[in-house]
């Protein structure tokens, strides 16, 4: 089975709990895990930046993803973050990390040096060589400061072997739709963008990493899979209903509003480390009353 077939649909970018005392809270990360799988999304992405990445240390990173695959236990597809702006450390890393058990790597585009799209092509190409898994490619400019353009994913898509789909969450639709238009039959595409995913399946996307189906992953799902049907008015429905949600969600910071919704859900604690500080107290109120009405 092609990873376009096995990744269809839903996967959540999951977050990562922490205790009062800012260490990892890993029963409340089987608690999430739990509630993802239970609410029916297709796959889980460990290790995403809305996992906090750039704040964990090496030894949680691999605690993390041992725990998760150990909590799975091969129910639903898993798929590790390993990306970053130091391609020689993270060859190291596909080299070290426990990727056995995974479906794929998603490896987020350098951050910071802001690569040519010759540099990127590079990069991929590189990671691609030493992973021991597919490698999506996860287009994030507005954290990253470097679009990877759509000929720049073509390329890849074409010319290294074991580069096998993208997240896309450029928010540049005609971008987007230049990629679906062009794409090898087997390249995966899907969307990043939460707010967007409606629109972005419709023009056939294969689904989305999902920040958003932390807090709603039954509904978010249901939403995807309705439009993966062509059942569009189900799907608008389903996500005028979170309209709402995914502008407090994202209205301070990714993954603080998020949280925040869990939060109020009894998931896990509402902490997040440094630089990253919970919502402001007006905005809380907001997701607060959000999950009465």
């Amino acid at each position: 089975m092609s990873l376009r077939q096995q990744l269809q649909g839903t996967g959540v970018a999951l977050v990562t709990p922490f205790k009062t005392d800012a260490q990892v809270d890993f029963e409340a990360l089987g608690k999430v895990i739990e509630a993802m799988i239970k609410g029916g999304v297709e796959y889980l992405v460990t290790l995403g930046t809305t996992g906090e990445t750039p704040t964990l240390d090496k030894q949680e990173k691999l605690d993390i993803v041992h725990y998760t695959f150990e909590k799975v236990a091969g129910r639903v597809p898993v798929v590790v973050g390993i990306g970053g702006n130091n391609t020689q450390e993270l060859i190291k890393d596909l080299h070290h990390f426990p990727l056995e058990k995974a479906t794929a790597v998603l490896s987020a585009s350098p951050y910071y040096n802001k690569p040519s799209q010759e540099g990127l092509f590079q990069h991929y190409k590189a990671i691609a060589g030493a992973s021991p898994k597919p490698v999506i490619l996860y287009n994030v400019p507005g954290r990253t400061g470097r679009n990877l353009n759509a000929d720049t994913t073509l390329r890849l898509a074409n010319e290294v072997p074991n580069i096998a789909g993208i997240k896309e969450a450029s928010g540049d639709m005609a971008q987007c739709m230049q990629l679906l238009r062009d794409r090898p039959d087997q390249f995966l595409i899907v969307s990043g963008d939460d707010a967007l995913a409606l629109p972005q399946l419709a023009c056939g996307m294969d689904g989305v990493i999902s920040v958003a189906a932390n807090a709603f992953p039954k509904q978010f799902s249901d939403m995807v899979r309705a439009c993966l049907k062509a059942d569009l008015k189900t799907a608008k429905k389903l996500n005028d209903q979170l309209i709402a949600a995914y502008e407090l969600m994202f209205a301070e910071n990714n993954p603080a509003g998020v949280k925040a919704f869990m939060y109020e859900e009894g998931l896990l604690q509402n902490v997040v480390r440094l630089p990253v500080v919970p919502l402001s107290a007006g905005l809380h109120q907001k997701v607060k009353a959000y999950g009465k009405h």
